[in-house]
């Protein structure tokens, strides 16, 4: 039971660290600009809620991973 929560903090980990790498060349490409994300002042702070884009990445790795 122990090894396996290990193992997801360590896969979440490289996916947040992949995700802040590749960040700057998705927003290049469209990514973060797709109509259903959110962005919005609150609080004194700019939100980002990226709902499309989550969707679309989420939907390229699944036909990736099928594949692969």
């Amino acid at each position: 039971m122990g090894r396996t929560m290990i193992r997801w903090i360590i896969v979440i980990f490289l996916a947040l660290v992949l995700i802040s790498w590749f960040s700057p060349l998705l927003q290049r490409m469209g990514f973060g600009k797709l109509p259903g994300d959110l962005r919005f002042k609150a609080f004194g702070r700019e939100w980002f809620i990226p709902l499309t884009t989550t969707i679309v990445l989420s939907l390229i790795a699944g036909v990736i991973a099928k594949f692969v």
